[in-house]
């Protein structure tokens, strides 16, 4: 039997056997002890059953995944959609749930209100979570528009989250490390550099370039800071085809010897681009995995799983199948139950569940939920990616279909209301009234150019008038990269019998607005502020 036969939990044992000692690990300061003698009950109870890659088809990158106990948390980038920085959770790295969000709102200025600017593909990018136990808080460490970092603490995930302090130096891509109650940040772009915070983390101590990376390697960035047996590890992506290590056996500020992990590899999303920029995690049974994301446009940067061993001179290597990262591994640990990513939402509280998030932040006086969602018109404009309360949901994929039902009632002559596949290139099939009729239409050629302006702001390409004040709008997204990549559209008078309306939309897949296609509803005003709309219910389904 080779060694990638063997169910995980003795993979664990003979990575100790290669210089690796496991025990519960403390989040961020992983520092590990003696394996034990005995075989786990993992062990005991043979091979978990497998998992497939993607672990979760929804678009969450830059990744940051920790451990606390045995609840596992993932941090990732969200930039100009509010609330910022979204935290899935976890019993067993392979099934994962919304949690919360680190910032509630974006308020880093007027353009994330839609207020005279625009924060498209600005916002929070990667960033950084940390669990401090000696006063059980987590911290998140992140960038805002280059040019400003802040830190937010809470004592739990799910909030309140409050902005601690503005740090008065810049960290790009910063990887925060909690290491004997202190405070470290990896940071930087081809230049790396480590720094020490202050013990309540509001300024900083020291700051040291440790590494230049060398032209033939080009571009890194990315860091994720870890401790793990008395070594300092700083995670790095040549993006978006590479990860390398830093490793100190001297303390924090090094010195630092690199190390290549992956380059070019196969990924296991077909279609898809290499896994990179991710984050490493132990489990409480002893083993460590990597959590990356893999580029799979129009869906955006999904995640995959991978097993990892270690050599006897402490360096971590991934477990490849077929020189490739692997399509399905062993699981980590028991499946537990967690809230789905798809079903329906009736909006029957006060405020959203974590797995929405606004275009920019809303205008909080003109929504309101219980009953179901009710929008009223917050902006005047032609233009969708002008409108405000723009309300968004990931795409699952590979396939998906989102279903609103849409009281209209409320409508008032010029105004635009329905469901949207959103991105930098745009469609939407939704309800416009004028001169006091109703018609549903579809709308495509809604365009941005590389600057995130507007160039398009669509047109209709098929429609028809119904009557009543009710109808059900439905798109249905492929977000396989390297397929057709079609949308379509189609309503209902009954919630039952559905008709396709216009062409199908092939959805861009141009990297450089970064974020994947999310499933929009809108209502917005051409003439005068005063309409509404209500959304009795929202269903995401797959097939």
């Amino acid at each position: 039997m080779s060694w990638l036969q063997l169910p995980l939990s003795r993979r664990g044992l003979l990575t100790t056997a290669t210089g690796l000692a496991v025990a519960s690990a403390t989040p961020g300061a992983q520092a590990v002890s003696p394996a034990p003698a005995v075989p786990t009950a993992q062990e005991s109870a043979g091979p978990l059953a497998a998992f497939t890659n993607p672990v979760l088809w929804q678009d969450f990158a830059d990744i940051d995944i920790i451990r606390v106990g045995d609840t596992y948390y993932y941090s990732a980038s969200s930039m100009h959609y509010s609330p910022g920085a979204p935290i899935l959770r976890s019993y067993d790295l392979v099934n994962w749930e919304f949690a919360g969000h680190s910032l509630p709102s974006l308020d880093f200025g007027a353009k994330y209100d839609l207020n005279g600017g625009r924060g498209y593909v600005r916002g929070v990018w990667a960033s950084s979570l940390a669990y401090r136990r000696s006063n059980s808080t987590f911290y998140w460490l992140g960038q805002i528009d280059f040019a400003r970092t802040y830190l937010y603490t809470a004592r739990s995930v799910e909030g309140p989250w409050s902005r601690h302090a503005e740090l008065p130096q810049v960290y790009y891509d910063a990887g925060l490390l909690v290491d004997d109650d202190s405070l470290y940040v990896a940071h930087g772009n081809t230049t790396i550099s480590v720094a020490q915070l202050s013990a309540d983390g509001r300024s900083q101590i020291r700051n040291q370039q440790v590494f230049s990376t060398p032209s033939s390697i080009g571009t890194l960035e990315g860091a994720r800071f870890y401790k793990i047996n008395g070594r300092y590890y700083i995670f790095l992506t040549r993006p978006a085809n590479g990860q390398y290590i830093l490793q100190s056996t001297s303390g924090p500020f090094g010195p630092y010897t690199l190390r290549q992990v992956l380059l070019d590899l196969r990924g296991p999303v077909p279609g898809g681009g290499v896994p990179h920029q991710g984050g490493l995690v132990q489990t409480q049974n002893g083993a460590w995995f990597y959590m990356a994301f893999v580029d799979a446009y129009p869906g955006g940067r999904v995640p995959v799983l991978a097993p990892v061993s270690w050599t006897g001179d402490g360096w971590p290597q991934i477990q490849l199948a077929g020189g490739a990262w692997g399509t399905s591994y062993d699981s980590p640990l028991p499946a537990r139950p967690v809230t789905p990513m798809t079903g329906a939402d009736t909006f029957d509280g006060a405020g959203l569940k974590p797995q929405w998030e606004w275009n920019h932040n809303p205008d909080n006086s003109r929504w309101s939920a219980g009953g179901g969602l009710t929008l009223r018109t917050a902006t005047v404009t032609n233009d969708l990616y002008w409108a405000r309360n723009t309300l968004t949901h990931r795409i699952q994929g590979p396939t998906s279909t989102a279903t609103i039902e849409l009281d209209f009632a409320g409508m008032r002559d010029g105004d635009r209301a329905g469901l949207a596949l959103l991105r930098d290139s745009s469609a939407w099939i939704g309800v416009r009234r004028d001169g006091g009729t109703a018609r549903v239409v579809m709308v495509n050629g809604l365009t941005m150019d590389t600057n995130w302006n507007t160039t398009g702001t669509g047109s209709e390409a098929a429609g028809t008038t119904i009557s009543g004040t009710r109808v059900w709008l439905r798109a249905q997204a492929d977000i396989r990269p390297g397929a057709p990549r079609p949308g379509t559209f189609s309503y209902s008078t009954d919630g039952t019998t559905f008709t396709r309306l216009g062409p199908a939309f092939t959805m861009g897949n141009d990297w450089r607005f970064f974020m994947g296609y999310r499933y929009a509803i809108f209502n917005y005003a051409t003439r005068a502020l005063g309409g509404s709309v209500r959304v009795p219910r929202f269903d995401l389904t797959t097939p």
